[in-house]
């Protein structure tokens, strides 16, 4: 099997790269709808950029991210929990992680740590920022390996069944 990293047209392959996100984090066709308007809006935003990972020619796991913005939706929601712990500082001058999923056939081979670690490794900016899901899970562990700790944790977004940790680390990310 030949697994490869590199530059991703997410906007030519949303589809593709939104069932990856479905089996990945179980989400239903209303919610992958939803997700497709909100992936095609962040792609025009200045400094978005995409990777892939591709199994065979088949899409098997992706992230996006770019500059962080205080003005777009994501940066509103979370600076009040980040302001309140004296954190909203990384707000600027940070790479947000906006969406890193991984097919769960393909998890545990290093893709979600390769696709982290290649995106921000060509970042400006000198940290990185993200949200995950605020339960001990496997997500968790890889970002606490690569630098990131919590900034902020019970972060509630609007129509989430559940509560986000909001992270940060240095860049360029710890390697193991």
């Amino acid at each position: 099997m030949d697994l490869v990293i590199g530059p991703l047209d997410l906007c030519a392959h949303v589809d593709e790269a939104l069932a990856v996100q479905a089996v990945a984090f179980g989400l239903g066709p209303d919610e992958v709808a939803v997700r497709r308007q909100i992936v095609l809006r962040h792609m025009t935003y200045p400094g978005a950029r995409a990777l892939g990972a591709t199994a065979d020619g088949n899409l098997v796991g992706f992230v996006y991210g770019m500059p962080n913005d205080r003005t777009h939706w994501w940066s509103t929601v979370v600076e009040p929990y980040l302001r309140a712990l004296r954190n909203d500082q990384w707000l600027d001058d940070s790479f947000v992680i906006t969406e890193l999923h991984v097919h769960p056939a393909y998890q545990n081979r290093g893709l979600g740590r390769s696709l982290i670690t290649t995106i921000t490794d060509g970042a400006a900016e000198p940290r990185s920022i993200l949200s995950a899901i605020d339960t001990d899970s496997p997500a968790r562990a890889l970002y606490r390996s690569l630098g990131y700790q919590d900034l902020a944790r019970q972060v509630l977004f609007p129509s989430a069944p559940k509560p986000y940790a909001v992270m940060g680390a240095p860049l360029p990310l710890r390697r193991g």
